[in-house]
């Protein structure tokens, strides 16, 4: 066993020393091939999930990625042999990226978009594998084991989800389409992987193909329909408004990324060339469009700047007084206006948007106006950085808000600034701070130990049952 074990070892030392033998020898290298590499692994947002914010490391894993199930921890994908993709052929890399397989024949989770990945072109990933083999510093940093609830953490079962309901179809180019429509499909359902979190779920977490990129909730927050719905959808936004959201996370008079969707704009999509931002937006407006139930008029169509806090708050309370702040009005002043503007306005240069004309408060789902309040905005592009503190946690910088008061905050700005068909319960709040409500299939997770155990005893007495009935018989 001793000998197996150091037989190993000097092989992974023997490749580890090649691979850096082949990176450090740069003027042998496919520069064109390393750069589409780079291309294919900036569009389809590697880095994102696998590095750890604040590491400066990229591509080493470590990122907790929240699920239903649970905390899914991304891998290390650099080029170290012992801990990372270093020993993976092409061949093995592929049916990870495609196929959810990994090289020693376990099953990755759908938190890896493979569902997605299978339409990656042999191309894209034959430059994808060399840019990681080559282009990758390797990083030497154990993996951190994902651990979910039975029956979640039975990897084998994700073969037979997968024979129902993962593509393998291979990307097909639409000879009846624009090559812009084609590229921007490729991007969408492919590379960039949105229908993996604008597309809801069924009931065995699979994407409902019936409603393609309909919305749906993705943990606290909320990925809106992206369809060419002129209510629901961003029928209504013209090319160069998807392409400049797309791009710096935000549209004057629409909508700002925050949440997940921040982070695909920071680590992938501002990267992106202008030509591919066209394609997405060429793309999502011919899309078949589906229209939200119970939403009759645009989201950022609702509001404007009638009302002005001030005028309700002011002289309310004397000046010395403590604890003051009892109604939404009075938060929104104390917590709020001061950046938006008591009239909801937004700053000037809209750095802090506007509150009216904005999709987080004309939705009539209210998740990610409550997330923003409880988690706030990061985003960084390279026209500006956002920096919205989150009044969640006990431990922000700001004041720590609870449950009713994020929900009377957020029903004065629904009111006077967004939908005033939408409102906010203290326990909304409570299941957005837990991370949004469980899929059925989650909630179910605590009986089915219960479950199989009656069924197993059901089944045993069936069978003892069976048996001295048949005895019987035979005495008969």
């Amino acid at each position: 066993m001793k000998t197996s074990f150091l037989i190993k070892l000097s092989a992974a030392a023997l490749i580890y020393a090649g691979c850096s033998a082949l990176s450090a020898n740069a003027d042998d290298l496919d520069q064109t091939l390393l750069k589409q590499g780079q291309e294919v692994a900036t569009a389809s947002d590697c880095q994102a999930c696998h590095t750890e914010p604040g590491s400066k490391t990229a591509f080493s894993g470590g990122y907790a990625i929240a699920s239903p199930m649970g905390a899914i921890y991304s891998t290390n994908i650099t080029p170290d042999v012992m801990t990372g993709i270093g020993h993976y052929t092409e061949q093995q890399f592929s049916d990870a990226v495609r196929h959810g397989i990994r090289a020693d024949g376990a099953q990755l989770y759908p938190a890896m978009p493979y569902t997605s990945y299978h339409m990656m072109t042999d191309s894209d990933l034959h430059a994808l594998y060399y840019y990681f083999m080559h282009g990758v510093k390797p990083v030497h940093r154990v993996n951190t084991q994902t651990d979910l609830a039975f029956p979640f953490n039975l990897r084998f079962s994700m073969k037979f989800w997968n024979m129902l309901y993962a593509n393998t179809k291979d990307y097909q180019i639409d000879s009846s389409k624009s090559a812009e429509w084609n590229r921007g499909n490729y991007l969408v359902n492919g590379l960039e992987h949105c229908d993996t979190c604008h597309t809801p779920r069924g009931f065995m977490m699979n994407e409902d193909t019936d409603h393609p990129l309909a919305g749906a909730p993705l943990g606290s927050w909320y990925a809106p329909n992206i369809t060419s719905d002129k209510v629901s959808g961003i029928g209504g936004w013209s090319d160069d408004e998807i392409v400049q959201y797309l791009k710096t996370g935000r549209t004057a008079g629409k909508n700002q990324a925050a949440g997940g969707m921040a982070e695909a704009v920071e680590h992938s999509l501002q990267y992106l060339p202008d030509s591919d931002l066209h394609a997405i937006a060429t793309y999502l407006k011919q899309t078949t469009p589906i229209r939200t139930e119970g939403e009759t008029q645009p989201s950022y169509s609702y509001g404007s700047s009638a009302t002005d806090v001030d005028d309700t708050v002011r002289g309310m309370a004397p000046n010395n007084a403590r604890d003051s702040l009892k109604s939404g009005a009075a938060l929104f002043s104390g917590s709020c206006a001061s950046c938006h503007q008591p009239d909801g306005a937004g700053s000037k240069n809209q750095a802090y948007p506007s509150l009216f004309n904005n999709t987080a408060t004309g939705m009539i789902h209210p998740q990610n106006l409550i997330a923003t309040i409880l988690y706030g905005v990061q985003r960084n592009t390279a026209d500006h950085q956002v920096l919205m503190p989150g009044f969640g946690s006990s431990s922000s910088y700001v004041d720590h808000l609870n449950d009713q008061q994020i929900a009377d905050i957020s029903n004065y700005v629904l009111h006077n600034f967004g939908n005033p068909n939408v409102t906010v319960q203290a326990g909304d709040v409570a299941w957005v701070r837990k991370g949004g409500h469980p899929p059925a299939l989650v909630a179910m997770q605590p009986y089915m130990i219960p479950a199989i155990v009656v069924g197993v005893i059901i089944v045993l007495l069936l069978v003892i049952g069976f048996c001295l009935y048949r005895s019987r018989r035979r005495k008969g």
